[in-house]
């Protein structure tokens, strides 16, 4: 099942931030906030940072997805995509690849 993110829900946590949820581990200046790769782990609409970092990589691709560009992944093989067409290489790898303009 794949879900792209549309919202993003204020955090009420450390210090009443305002920082968007998804991203207040990364970006928590009194914590470790991580360099390279993030662990995380994809939810229904949402996603949680395991270990911090900036990026995740595309399982397609292998291209790096900063977290707060990250809009692709699915939630039953716990994995991200960039782009739409790395979606539909995963779901439907026989298919013909959309032509690009």
């Amino acid at each position: 099942m794949l879900h792209p993110v549309q919202h993003i829900v204020p955090s009420k946590g450390f210090l009443g931030s305002g920082l968007p949820r998804r991203l207040s581990t990364v970006l928590n200046k009194f914590g470790p906030s991580g360099h390279g790769e993030a662990q995380v782990q994809y939810l229904d609409g949402d996603f949680r940072v395991i270990s911090p970092g900036t990026f995740v990589r595309c399982a397609i691709t292998d291209v790096r997805i900063p977290l707060d560009e990250l809009k692709y992944w699915s939630v039953d093989l716990q994995e991200a995509y960039a782009t739409p067409s790395a979606v539909l290489q995963r779901h439907f790898p026989g298919a013909p690849k959309p032509q690009e303009s």
